[in-house]
């Protein structure tokens, strides 16, 4: 096992700045440091997607039909930039970051604290219909993991800095300081101890400071809130089950539609049909455009959402009700156009397109009752907590989308509808999703951590680092007498039988052979087949431990052994060395 405990502390690089300092009170200072960091990331992408997306609006002048090839070219830009510089695939931040926190010991490269930014950027800025919060999550947790890599920090020490730098990206691009440490704390970090919760917190406050300063407060999303009425709770309810249906959408045809498009191998063929379809479904539904959140303003403050003019789908506005109907297609068809930019090479987040849906969601729910009886229920409430609750049940993180939305609108007035909405559709979602838009594949690829300590501990610990090798190798066709010279030169009790191309064949026991070690009649008509045992079961070194352990309470066995290729020998497997790295593991995982 790798040595995450830490016991002793060396800063490397830095240890002339902090030297004798411990990790827990060096880990407060660094992690407000990553908050300034990733707050300035934040502001840097924020303002270079304004100003991609100003300087093209200038020249397109009013010439719709531009927008059909611009988000083409971002993706394009995109592609080539991590092809040909970045040479790694750097889209899905958010699944990227849970899998560097299992299987990577939360190392993160070092181009990921720039990379994601940049392609970002592009993508969006040029209309790509994907967000900017899960590539700047993998830009602030790549930050994090780097400055306590450089720091010579312990495992757990890192991953609570990649976790701050994760906070305080989402807490920067948000102004929300307590939704980045809820993100953390429900779906990155899980089992926090309370100790540590403070970086986290130091992190997201910092982050928000720097943001506000560079930015000032003022939020997209902005809302005039109407006072919560008893009378809209049954309202509210049909929200949340619309909103688990649309998640339930939402995560099935996002990873149906990426893995038709993945079978696409060549990467700029996959761009051309990526870009002409993202470019007509944005010519037609323009709110389609970008992260779509400056469409959503006017619904937040009250007004009328009206795109009639700037959509040859005109006729859609020619009547009230074709209005909610226009807009149920932008929602159904914004999973096509985000699957679309990510798989043509541009890099964006489904964090974004989760809350322009939610919104979108509200809207139409709320015009279509307001349809029936005019003035029934307010319409910019319907749209915050339409968001809310698409995030719960896509994301999977109630808490978060709770009081993200809270923190952004300033609607706490709405904290009752966010709640009831937001658990109808979290709990009903994962009536039909076990797994969020995150995990699922890494769920069931078993490198998923859980809150469940055993799990996460089991996720943690690596196979190929349990595999005890100093067992003696005898032949299959080795008469007794070499396999007792063989016995009395061994420390073990089991010695592993194998052919002459060093493939596993089985095991004899020193049990078995026991009754026969002295009889020398038997030591040259007797062979290792007439003792050998075939293995119930075999281990690869790449297998989860998870695999691992069901295999083990499968068979009884104490020990198992491990294979590679072609059934070759490497060694074998224990359950006490799995128990003690267990044991060791828990200890470092929980540790305070």
């Amino acid at each position: 096992m790798p040595n995450r405990r830490g016991i002793k502390f060396i800063w490397g690089p830095a240890r002339g700045l902090l030297r004798g300092v411990p990790e827990r009170h060096a880990l407060l200072a660094l992690s407000v440091f990553t908050g300034v960091l990733c707050g300035l990331a934040a502001v840097l992408l924020k303002l270079s997607i304004h100003y991609i997306q100003d300087g093209l609006a200038h020249l397109a002048g009013g010439n719709r039909m531009l927008y059909l090839f611009f988000p083409g070219i971002g993706m394009l830009l995109s592609l080539l930039i991590v092809k040909y510089i970045v040479r790694d695939n750097i889209g899905h931040g958010v699944t990227k970051v849970l899998q560097a926190v299992s299987k990577n010991e939360s190392k993160i490269k070092r181009h990921n604290t720039w990379s994601s930014l940049v392609t970002s950027a592009l993508t969006i800025g040029f209309g790509g219909s994907v967000g900017a919060e899960a590539p700047i999550v993998y830009t602030g947790a790549a930050i994090g993991s780097n400055l306590g890599r450089y720091c010579g920090m312990s495992y757990r020490g890192m991953t609570l800095l990649l976790g701050s730098g994760a906070a305080g990206a989402v807490a920067g691009i948000f102004n929300a300081p307590l939704a980045g440490v809820l993100f953390c704390l429900e779906i990155l970090l899980f089992n926090m101890s309370m100790s540590g919760v403070l970086p986290l917190l130091l992190s997201s406050v910092s982050a928000t400071l720097v943001s506000t300063l560079c930015l000032g407060s003022v939020s997209p999303f902005a809302a005039s809130v109407e006072p919560f009425s008893m009378r809209n709770v049954p309202f509210y309810v049909l929200l949340g089950l619309f909103c688990a249906v649309l998640a339930v959408y939402f995560i099935r045809t996002t990873l149906s539609l990426e893995d038709r498009l993945g079978r696409v191998k060549n990467p700029f063929m996959k761009w051309a049909v990526s870009a002409v379809a993202l470019g007509v479904l944005i010519y037609l539904f323009p709110p389609l455009h970008g992260e779509g959140y400056n469409f959503l303003g006017p619904l937040l403050r009250g007004g009328a959402l009206d795109g009639g003019a700037e959509t040859p789908l005109s006729y859609f506005f020619d009547q009230a009700w074709t209005v909610p109907v226009f807009f149920l297609l932008v929602l159904l068809l914004k999973v096509f156009s985000m699957t679309f930019t990510n798989a043509g090479g541009g890099v964006g987040g489904t964090f974004g397109p989760t809350l322009f849906m939610g919104a979108i969601a509200g809207f139409v729910l709320a015009a279509t009752i307001n349809l029936v009886k005019p003035g029934l229920v307010p319409v910019s409430n319907f749209v915050l907590v339409g968001m809310a609750g698409l995030m719960a049940g896509v994301m999977q993180a109630p808490l978060t989308a709770i009081f993200l939305i809270a923190e952004i609108s300033g609607g706490y007035s709405l904290l009752v509808p966010l709640i009831l909405t937001s658990a109808i559709s979290y709990g009903v979602t994962r009536l039909f999703e076990k797994y969020s838009i995150y995990t699922k594949r890494i769920a069931a690829s078993g490198e998923l951590l859980t809150h469940d300590s055993d799990q996460a501990v089991l996720t943690l610990m690596k196979s190929d680092s349990l595999v005890e090798t100093d067992f003696t190798v005898v032949r299959i066709d080795a008469t007794l007498r070499e396999l007792v010279v063989a016995v009395s030169a061994s420390k073990r009790s089991i010695f592993p039988v194998v052919d002459s191309k060093n493939r596993l064949q089985g095991y004899v026991s020193l049990s078995d052979i026991r009754k026969d070690m002295f009889r020398t009649d038997l030591y040259d008509t007797r062979h290792v087949y007439n003792y050998m045992i075939s293995a119930q079961e075999y281990i690869r070194p790449d297998e989860s431990m998870d695999s691992v352990m069901r295999k083990f309470e499968k068979t009884g066995a104490w020990n198992l052994p491990v294979v590679g290729e072609n059934r070759q020998y490497l060694g074998f497997m224990s359950k006490s060395r799995i128990f003690s790295a267990y044991r060791n593991e828990l200890k470092d995982f929980s540790q305070d």
